[in-house]
């Protein structure tokens, strides 16, 4: 943040501390405010010093100002500030904890006089904010909740720092029960606040596609809006998972090779395709298409432009090059059963990358399979492929893929509707055992920042604290080819890049707020901890409770709250069910949990989503809300 221009500091006393920032820092123009009449703050010691002060270095000084009421102000209006400072906040004499904040809610909803970037500074004796920073930190009724009143006028808390009053010059702290008496400042700080981006409702987003040479219309749920066309892995990107992505395939470099398919896939399979992937246990999104367009061809889809995965380490293969025979080698040995013809309709989004990266190698498996053959091969035209030089016995080439996958998932803390996904994929001669050469390698780059590597039936699976899976790694037989096996590298670069950089919530990643991005710009190495732009963010519970039908779908119930709370709510809880019993309906009682470390989430906005919850699911669901 840049040293301000202007400064607005409003309650003051005895005018002491902005007389010291006026003389410390000339260049800033300074406007000190006070509630008193001018008599009534000049009975203050050394006021009318300070206030002279003030006025030589430039500054402005303004009687009766309610800071509760700034906008009434007229030498006020119309102007914007860089910097608006309340120290020590107080209504006077013996007021408790309500009435002081009620004052912080006041003055923080009055602050329009606040430049878009600027700053509000709060200071508060320890233990009135009621933050982590506090120490001894009261419990939180006992405190002022100065972080929840910030977020009713759409503040979130950016910093905090010890309050250094004596680095001011002549700063004497006054106003002890609204008397000319000072009051112990030991361990006060300094909260700072900034604006929050405002909420944008979720929408139907339209989208057109070709899958299989069909241009497809449909329109994606609204609870994915923001998930969808963020190009978070695109070859300049400086986001979390893309940093974590080339830091994957940098350090697996040094034994193999990696080819990243270039084409641009559709978000879409087709429920034949889906057949092709066992493992996302029923949790897609079926999509009824718009509309389709049987004349259009593959081709198409090329022309729509491609995302470049430029790692500095992996050689970008377009997929127009993967073309030929050998497509047997890399048939899935799952199915999964599906309802092409139903009511759910006969697409989906994609819930991994691994249907379309077994199609793509079906139609020219000799890229994965030449580093492990004694000699090149001849195609029916006689046409020698080159042959990939083999390393320590293994195949040096790796294909590999990345992009959004898609789940229909319940609502929990690490359980995320749409992530980032990287699969690697070679083939290896059965006897070299690829899998305990992957699981060693990956453990010396991500054993370090605590993922452990646990032996599962049917392959490795990469677990850490507290968010569990993030990843596998899996082994296909190869039809005709008994001599080898195929090994694919599942990850969820999101967990991993909350993992790696100390992330406290996987939904910050998909933030719209530039100061996310910001920290990320010089290319930080894993290992280094984020610092968050929105502290200590409170979490706010509601109950609901309600009678439904037998058709009643809990997917559908986390789509609604998913869309209703703007994505704020990061844990659904299932409290009671009752069944009646000569009525063929069930009561239910979640308990959602709103927390947000993108946005501003006061008490009240959380209720506006959750009464937004209760319409949504009467007018969508059927359900009676008890």
């Amino acid at each position: 943040m840049p040293p301000p221009r202007s400064v607005l500091l409003v309650g003051e006393g005895n005018f002491s501390f902005s007389a010291s920032i006026s003389q410390l820092y000339p260049d800033i123009a300074v406007t000190a405010t006070c509630l008193q009449t001018e008599e009534e703050a000049l009975r203050q010691g050394g006021a009318g010093s300070n206030i002279g002060a003030i006025r030589d270095s430039g500054g402005t000084v303004i009687f009766e100002v309610d800071c509760t009421k700034l906008e009434e102000c007229g030498p006020l209006q119309d102007r914007r500030f860089d910097r608006v400072v309340f120290n020590f906040p107080h209504c006077g004499r013996k007021s408790g904890v309500k009435k002081n904040r009620e004052l912080l809610r006041s003055f923080f909803l009055s602050v329009r006089v606040l430049a878009a970037d600027g700053e509000v500074h709060v200071t508060l004796c320890n233990g009135q904010g009621g933050t982590p920073a506090d120490q001894p930190r009261r419990e939180r009724h006992n405190s002022w909740q100065v972080a929840g009143m910030a977020a009713e006028a759409h503040l979130v808390l950016s910093d905090v720092r010890p309050f250094e009053g004596h680095k001011q010059q002549n700063y004497r702290c006054t106003g002890y029960r609204s008397q000319d008496k000072g009051f112990h400042v030991e361990k006060a700080l300094v909260h700072m606040f900034t604006r929050s981006l405002p909420y944008k409702p979720p929408h139907m987003l339209g989208l057109e596609e070709v899958v299989e040479g069909v241009k497809v219309q449909y329109k994606a749920p609204a609870e994915l809006c923001d998930f969808i066309s963020r190009n978070c892995l695109c070859s300049d990107s400086v986001h979390p998972a893309k940093l974590v992505h080339d830091f994957l395939l940098q350090g697996l470099a040094d034994k193999w090779s990696v080819s990243m398919v270039t084409e641009c896939l559709p978000f879409l399979l087709t429920a034949k395709q889906l057949q092709t992937h066992c493992d996302v246990d029923g949790t897609q999104y079926w999509i009824n298409t718009l509309e389709k367009d049987f004349s259009c061809d593959a081709q198409t889809c090329r022309d729509r432009g491609q995302r470049h995965l430029d790692a500095p380490t992996a050689t970008c293969v377009s997929s127009d090059r993967l073309r030929g025979r050998g497509c047997e080698g890399f048939s899935s040995a799952c199915s999964a059963d599906a309802d092409p013809e139903g009511e759910k309709g006969v697409y989906v989004l994609r819930p991994s990358l691994l249907p379309q990266m077994e199609e793509i190698l079906t139609k020219d498996v000799k890229i994965m399979s030449a580093g492990s053959s004694d000699e090149g091969e001849k195609d029916d035209g006689g046409e020698n492929h080159e042959q990939v030089p083999d390393c320590n016995g293994l195949t040096s080439l790796l294909f590999g893929i990345s992009g959004v996958v898609f789940r229909n998932v319940p609502i929990s803390l690490w359980a995320a509707p749409a992530f980032h996904q990287l699969l690697l994929t070679g083939l290896f001669p059965s006897e070299s055992e690829p899998i305990k050469m992957f699981a060693h390698k990956l453990e010396t780059l991500l054993g370090p920042h605590g993922v452990s590597l646990v032996t599962e039936q049917g392959g490795v699976h990469l677990n850490a604290q507290p968010m569990g899976l993030l990843g596998k790694i899996f082994t296909n037989s190869v039809t005709g080819r008994h001599s080898q096996i195929s090994v694919t590298v599942s990850v969820n670069l999101d967990l991993l890049a909350v993992l790696l950089f100390s992330i406290p919530d996987w939904r910050l990643l998909w933030s719209h707020d530039p100061r996310f991005l910001e920290q990320f710009s010089c290319h930080l190495p894993p290992g280094t901890h984020y610092r968050p732009f929105c502290l200590f963010p409170e979490p706010i519970s509601f109950d609901i409770s309600f009678w439904t039908g037998p058709a009643w779908e809990e997917k559908k119930f986390f789509s609604v709250v998913r869309e209703a709370s703007h994505g704020t709510v990061e844990q659904v809880q299932l409290l009671d069910t009752f069944s009646h019993p000569d009525l063929s309906q069930t009561s239910y009682c979640y308990r959602l949990t709103y927390h947000s470390h993108t946005h501003a989430l006061s008490h009240t906005r959380a209720l506006q989503f959750h009464k937004h919850v209760e319409t949504l699911l009467s007018s969508r669901m059927q359900v009676t809300i008890r």
